[in-house]
């Protein structure tokens, strides 16, 4: 299969995984992450940033928008990494001006991590293609259309966290 170019499922010759069933929209699934998975490796490595800075960012935006707190054991727990690896990751994210650490003001104790308006900008600029992109696939699509898919990105989200707690 050329690299940057979904293939056909109805043509994939690769058989069913073990033990799992085969339908097309498993592998258009599959390909889907690798796509975004090389988007950001390049849009990040044009900034300089790795895929595990980039995942810390949007996981800093996502708790942050939820009005949680985000503390270094959050990120580690989320990113899955060990906690000199966290460390090194949030002190890489500070020097570079993406984040910066706050102290709780009730209990000094407790790092917060916020991030920078230089952070929203490179993001904002990271990800612009990638959403005027998407949002013109999806134009492409009736309101019904487009909440059946989400219903079903959503159960398959899902499913992946299940299936990730049984392997831990």
């Amino acid at each position: 299969m050329e690299r940057g170019k979904p293939q056909d499922p109805s043509t994939d010759p690769s058989p069913a995984a073990p033990g799992g069933p085969s339908h097309p929209l498993l592998r258009l699934l599959q390909e889907f992450t690798m796509e975004a998975n090389r988007y950001v490796d390049a849009a990040g490595g044009r900034k300089d940033m790795h895929r595990t800075d980039m995942n810390a960012l949007a996981v800093i935006m996502r708790h942050t928008a939820a009005g949680s707190v985000v503390t270094p054991g959050v990120l580690r727990r989320e990113l899955n990494l060990s906690s000199p690896a966290t460390t090194a990751l949030i002190d890489r994210l500070d020097s570079s001006g993406h984040i910066v650490r706050e102290r709780n003001s009730t209990d000094r104790r407790q790092v917060q991590l916020k991030m920078t308006p230089k952070a929203f900008r490179e993001g904002g600029a990271i990800f612009a293609p990638l959403a005027q992109h998407m949002g013109d696939a999806m134009a492409g699509f009736s309101d019904e259309e487009l909440e059946t898919v989400t219903r079903f990105i959503t159960a398959m989200v899902e499913a992946t966290v299940a299936a990730r707690g049984e392997s831990e």
